[in-house]
């Protein structure tokens, strides 16, 4: 900008009244451990993790989208990249998985 401010980041987002509906699922890591096999022993499913699934069951996604097909990978924007999912979408029903996120969660739980 000319008046010298650093922009960090630009908010993007999406009219309601255009916007698609769609249901988002964010996975996350199955186990609260990097290695459950070293730290769990033989009862590994204590070590699952409670959080591994997040759905968004009316999330609101830009216009574009309503035509996506199964199979077809976008990224939204700090979230991650995502799929359509070939057995649940369809065109009445949309439905997204997050297949990578764009911060690593494990970075956090080291720190």
């Amino acid at each position: 900008p000319p008046d010298g401010r650093k922009v960090k980041g630009t908010i993007h987002w999406v009219s309601a009244a255009h916007a698609v509906p769609a249901e988002v699922r964010l996975y996350d890591r199955l186990f609260t451990a990097e290695d459950p096999g070293k730290q769990g022993g033989d009862d590994f499913a204590s070590l699952l993790n409670p959080g591994s699934l997040k759905i968004l069951s009316h999330a609101l996604l830009e216009p574009s989208l309503a035509h996506a097909k199964p199979g077809e990978r976008f990224q939204f924007e700090r979230l991650g990249y995502f799929c359509v999912d070939t057995r649940l979408s369809s065109a009445s029903r949309l439905v997204f998985n997050r297949t990578v996120a764009l911060k690593d969660t494990w970075a956090k739980v080291k720190g």
